[in-house]
């Protein structure tokens, strides 16, 4: 039976969805966009500090289900602007050492609250 994974260390959903849910051996995040989790501000401007932040929600999301950003096996990271497709890549090397997950970029025209970029991920549970 999928259970839900709710924490107040990422940022609470928008609308009618959870943050995650972990169902058998994996947990299925669902987008992120680049919001404050103190106060739910979407932080704008620099596409690293958004994705830095959008990546470290992620995190809290799966230390609260019992993983780790270590056991994520595929992102889908959604973006309004393809010029900022380097950049992006370059944190994701930060935060995946050694052989990092299967991913897709998708460009896209608009995202919730107007965000420039979304990600989900697809993680091993245990």
């Amino acid at each position: 039976m999928p259970v839900a994974i709710i924490t107040e260390e990422a940022p609470l959903p928008v609308g009618h969805y959870s943050q995650a849910m972990k169902a058998g051996d994996f947990i299925f995040v669902s987008g992120q966009i680049p919001l404050n989790p103190l106060n739910d501000d979407l932080i704008e401007g620099d596409i690293k500090i958004q994705t830095r932040l959008i990546l470290r929600n992620i995190e809290a999301i799966l230390v609260a289900g019992s993983s780790s950003i270590s056991k994520v096996v595929k992102l889908t990271v959604y973006i309004r602007n393809f010029s900022d497709f380097s950049a992006v890549d370059s944190v994701f090397a930060e935060f995946f050492i050694g052989e990092p997950p299967a991913r897709e970029v998708v460009g896209v025209n608009k995202l919730p609250k107007d965000a420039e970029i979304e990600i989900s991920a697809i993680v091993l549970a245990n």
